[in-house]
């Protein structure tokens, strides 16, 4: 489990918990807003089966208090050296409470911790403004890089 002591607006804390036997069935049927399925896929399940099947990105529950609310997954890249957000989903009924900031802070800052001091990065849809302000709200500053036509963003430094 990762808690760092973070809260959501609500006062609940926020923690990423391994996707397990347990919860994985309420990880699945987290699902966004409808105006959020041009970025998103209908439901984090799509994000399990890619950690399961690529073998690549780690999935995370997204826990407020005792609830699961969302999905998280990371990963490491020998390529550049960095850690990736990746699949970040809030369910719908959980948006506007904070916790979509509460767990790109927990993540962060937890991956800027691990030995090598490594960038953290992640891609985002040039489109999703929410994001974007989000992620420049806690320091991931964009590069002149796409990948898969998504702008990258870097971390080296919490700005919160």
């Amino acid at each position: 489990m990762i808690d760092l002591g973070i809260r959501d607006r609500t006062g609940r804390p926020v923690t990423l918990h391994p996707v397990d036997d347990a919860d994985w069935r309420a990880v699945a049927d987290v699902v966004p807003r409808d105006d959020q399925r041009d970025f998103v896929p209908p439901s984090a399940a799509r994000y399990l089966l890619l950690s399961l099947r690529e073998q690549v990105w780690q999935s995370l529950a997204v826990v407020a208090g005792d609830e699961v609310v969302g999905h998280v997954m990371w990963a490491w890249d020998d390529e550049d050296g960095c850690h990736w957000v990746g699949g970040m989903l809030v369910d719908a009924s959980q948006q506007g409470t904070g916790v979509g900031r509460a767990t790109v802070l927990t993540l962060a800052r937890w991956l800027l911790d691990r030995p090598g001091g490594h960038p953290v990065r992640l891609s985002v849809d040039p489109a999703n403004t929410a994001a974007r302000r989000l992620y420049a709200s806690v320091g991931f500053v964009e590069l002149d890089e796409r990948v898969d036509g998504e702008v990258v963003a870097e971390l080296t430094t919490l700005t919160v």
